[in-house]
């Protein structure tokens, strides 16, 4: 059974109604979307994605923790229909074989204790071919916040691809924060950045954080340049795939009275970087990482935050962060979006950090608490890692890039 947050409280299926939506407070550039309204609840939250990818001998999971905002597992019921992969008690989980590459249809019911239907949702499972790809040499520009700047990923990624009959990977990127990794380890992950601030932050200085890696001065304005960037660090070419994994910094101190208006003033950002990337780069792969879920503990929280921000808030927000990224963007695949299901393959109680020590001041008990709040341990992003691996593959496999 895995750990859940504030011990086992009971089951909280209904949420309070959010505010109404207020206008976003985004500049007057940004494109708006139009707001969707916060849900008036009945049952449980489900965020099962349209689409799932894996390669063989590479593992997915869905943790049932990660779909449903729900305060308590215990008296709920997972149901997986799937003629792949086994249900554990709090995850399915698939490692496939090359037997096995073809597209499945995978069900996820939901029940309550009494066996009655509460939700339930579809995906497409993809098991794309471990030689997707030989033979040919593609780009990837990592963009992100303290998730990325910690390098992780984009390592394993390269890993990943540097192994033998793989497609050769190359990292676009000006960042490089972690010495011991190899230099080809790139990309532009910052602590504490946001949509925003890779649209609008501009600073005199030498520090990388100062300003954004996509903004050039025009007429002595800060403007978003993002073909003067591939000029000087991609050869004059666009990345042939962008991922994106922000929203963290963006949405983290929100409230219920305000994270609708908060997504809105996000993804105002949101669209005004994406536009930028496909003006320059119109057949560029553009993969947005479902916002990651946090540790499963208020024990995480409690080391990083003390008493400012529970665990509960956090992750109310992340699940509605994800609710309204699947609403904009699934289903723009033809516009060369896609939505990367991050937030079902990480395992929120093993995969992010721990510390040992005393139960309490007087006691003799040793405990292992979870000590970091929204940033897994290095196993953890090596599942992120493995969810975009997988969806490369599925995109060389489509479309190959150039050959070698």
């Amino acid at each position: 059974m895995r750990l859940l947050f504030c011990g086992f409280a009971a089951l909280t299926l209904l949420l309070t109604s959010l505010a109404d939506a207020q206008e976003a407070a985004t500049p007057a550039t940004q494109p708006q979307e139009t707001a969707i309204a916060a849900p008036q609840l009945e049952g449980l939250r489900l965020v099962l994605p349209a689409d799932l990818w894996v390669v063989p001998g590479r593992e997915l999971n869905l943790y049932f923790d990660n779909l449903v905002l729900a305060r308590d597992l215990r008296s709920l019921v997972f149901d997986v229909d799937c003629t792949k992969g086994r249900q554990d008690e709090e995850r399915w989980r698939f490692t496939p074989a090359e037997t096995d590459v073809g597209d499945y249809e995978l069900v996820l019911r939901v029940l309550d204790a009494q066996m009655q239907p509460l939700t339930e949702g579809k995906s497409a499972l993809h098991v794309v071919p471990a030689s997707a790809g030989a033979g040919t040499s593609f780009t990837l520009l990592c963009v992100g916040d303290s998730l990325t700047n910690a390098s992780i990923y984009p390592q394993e990624l390269w890993a990943l691809f540097g192994m033998e009959g793989e497609a050769k990977l190359k990292l676009i990127g000006t960042h490089h924060p972690i010495a011991a990794m190899p230099p080809e380890v790139v990309h532009e992950g910052y602590g504490g950045w946001a949509w925003q601030t890779f649209c609008t932050r501009w600073t005199e200085g030498t520090d990388p954080k100062a300003r954004s890696p996509f903004l050039t001065l025009v007429d002595g304005k800060p403007t978003l340049d993002f073909a003067k960037y591939c000029q000087t660090n991609s050869e004059g070419k666009a990345p042939d795939f962008i991922t994106v994994l922000l929203g963290c910094n963006d949405t983290f101190g929100a409230q219920e009275a305000t994270i609708e208006t908060t997504i809105d003033t996000m993804f105002g950002y949101a669209d005004t970087l994406l536009a930028e990337f496909r003006r320059v780069g119109p057949q560029t792969r553009i993969g947005l990482l479902l916002l990651p879920p946090p540790a499963a503990t208020q024990d995480a929280f409690g080391t990083n935050y003390n008493c400012g921000q529970t665990r509960w808030q956090y992750r109310r927000n992340q699940h509605r962060v994800v609710e309204r990224m699947i609403a904009k963007f699934g289903g723009r695949e033809a516009e060369g979006i896609w939505l990367l299901p991050a937030h079902v393959n990480l395992d929120t109680v093993n995969n992010y950090p721990t510390v040992t020590g005393p139960a309490n001041a007087r006691s003799q008990v040793q405990v292992a608490r979870l000590n970091n709040g929204v940033h897994p341990s290095a196993d953890g992003y090596r599942q992120i890692a493995d969810t975009i691996y997988c969806w490369l593959k599925a995109q060389l496999a489509a479309k190959p890039a150039a050959p070698q």
